[in-house]
């Protein structure tokens, strides 16, 4: 089975990754960030598609990463599940920076971005336009094998929270930031929509792996920039063994996400 990793912030390469090859893709929603990387991790069978979702280098802010052909081209790999590790602020006094979360809601609030493959232009699956089932906007059974893997490396972690999307790249004011605590938003972020609601789209599985890396401005703290770094470090390292010990135990299983489109047509 084919396993997609789309690096966020801080998560630009997996180096233990074996047998590497770069691949080029197009799509028909143009390039993605960058050139997906094929390997595989040493005791399993699956095989990585990584994807770093801001290009090499972070030259793609969160309003103008290509969304549809990200998910394009992992859908044209045979991706069959994905894994999108991603940086976040904490809007909840209980979530410090340092802890991982999965997330199992989302409130968009993003205004720039192409969010639907049927947009009506035109036809994808000889179809323009689609109206898919989003109540639960994570995969459950991929979350669940996501947070199992975290606890088997001793990790902490927060297996329930409602993230908001924003649109960026600048960041919240403190009235936005005590407005999205006032909706019980726990995480804020700016990209896991619409990647999250194109894959489900592509019918591909989707969950997030959170990375906080410190309080969103409703709090009053001082923030510098080598804390942060250091965070983020210490984060990364963290995903890092929460997908190399998922992707080991993973198989090719069915789900609702793989038939998501079965009733999406009118």
């Amino acid at each position: 089975m084919r396993i997609g990793i789309i690096g966020g912030t801080g998560v630009y390469d997996l180096e233990f990754l074996e047998d590497v090859k770069e691949l080029k893709v197009t799509t028909q929603f143009g390039k993605p960030s960058g050139n997906p990387i094929v390997g595989k991790i040493k005791g399993s069978e699956n095989e990585i598609v990584f994807l770093p979702r801001h290009g090499k280098g972070h030259i793609y802010n969160p309003s103008n990463v290509n969304y549809r052909a990200n998910i394009a081209a992992m859908k044209k790999l045979g991706v069959r599940e994905i894994i999108a590790p991603a940086a976040v602020g904490s809007l909840n006094e209980k979530i410090k920076p340092g802890d991982i979360v999965f997330p199992d809601q989302l409130i968009d609030r993003t205004y720039m971005r192409k969010v639907t493959f049927y947009d009506g232009k035109i036809k994808v699956n000889g179809k323009r336009v689609c109206h898919v089932s989003f109540a639960y906007p994570f995969c459950e059974r991929l979350r669940k094998i996501l947070i199992e893997s975290a606890k088997e490396e001793n990790i902490k972690t927060h297996d329930k929270a409602t993230c908001v999307v924003i649109e960026g790249p600048r960041f919240s004011t403190k009235a936005e930031s005590n407005l999205y605590r006032s909706w019980k938003c726990d995480i804020i972020n700016m990209t896991m929509y619409p990647e999250c609601v194109l894959a489900r789209e592509a019918e591909i599985c989707y969950a997030s792996i959170a990375m906080v890396t410190d309080y969103d401005c409703w709090k009053e703290h001082i923030v510098d920039t080598e804390t942060v770094i250091k965070t983020m470090k210490q984060n990364v390292e963290k995903v890092k063994k929460i997908i190399m010990n998922a992707t080991r135990k993973m198989k090719e299983e069915d789900c609702s996400c793989k038939h998501a489109l079965e009733n999406a047509f009118i």
